[in-house]
């Protein structure tokens, strides 16, 4: 198999199980919240099919080519009117997406560090993809920006008046935004806003 062939669908294959497990984890936070939606759709899974989102499998595809690797699952569907503490819940169960890929990058981190010598070329290409993947993702999904998941973190944070105008905004311009920020330069903004506290953390789950 060609070898840009090969890296590619190794990289694929990294985004596509790293965004399984943000979407999951946003789905059973909210569950444990209080809200079944998540279940009663299914999305209380590790299945990648449940939580693939056509357009973001093809930006999956185009910016992994272009060599940015940006993508998004199917969001996960949630009524915060069952949340026990709606404001709190909110908050926790945006976070859980880019926590999920932190904790997963940590795991990968500590195999790399220390059994990396000891795997074999396929297997440590694959988790070196996932683990950077992990943090991209992570580091991408906190951008305040709707529908990113820091854009609700953002909302839930801020006092109640200047949320829901911050929510307006979003409501109205966030994907205007959102589609600015990777296009605009080739993806160059997004890389230069996350990639200083990527390559941070990089060096701390790898112990460089």
């Amino acid at each position: 198999m060609n070898n840009d062939l090969y890296s590619f669908l190794i990289k694929m294959a990294a985004l596509i199980i790293c965004i399984t497990i943000h979407e999951f984890a946003h789905a059973l936070s909210a569950y444990r919240a209080g809200d079944d939606t998540p279940k009663l759709q299914g999305r209380i899974s590790l299945n990648p099919i449940d939580h693939l989102d056509p357009l973001g499998t093809i930006m999956m595809v185009v910016t992994s080519i272009s060599g940015l690797g940006v993508g998004w699952g199917k969001p996960v569907m949630i009524n915060s009117v069952n949340f026990r503490s709606p404001r709190w819940d909110n908050l926790r169960v945006s976070l859980w997406g880019p926590l999920s890929n932190l904790v997963t990058a940590a795991v990968l981190g500590t195999i790399l560090r220390f059994a990396g010598p000891a795997l074999s070329p396929p297997v440590y290409q694959f988790l070196i993809w996932m683990f950077l993947i992990s943090i991209g993702l992570a580091m991408f999904n906190l951008l305040p920006v709707a529908p990113l998941d820091g854009s609700h973190i953002l909302s839930a944070l801020l006092p109640i008046d200047t949320a829901r105008r911050y929510d307006d905004f979003m409501h109205r311009y966030g994907m205007i935004v959102f589609i600015g920020l990777i296009f605009i330069g080739g993806g160059r903004v997004i890389q230069y806003l996350i990639g200083p506290p990527a390559y941070f953390l990089s060096r701390l789950f790898l112990g460089g």
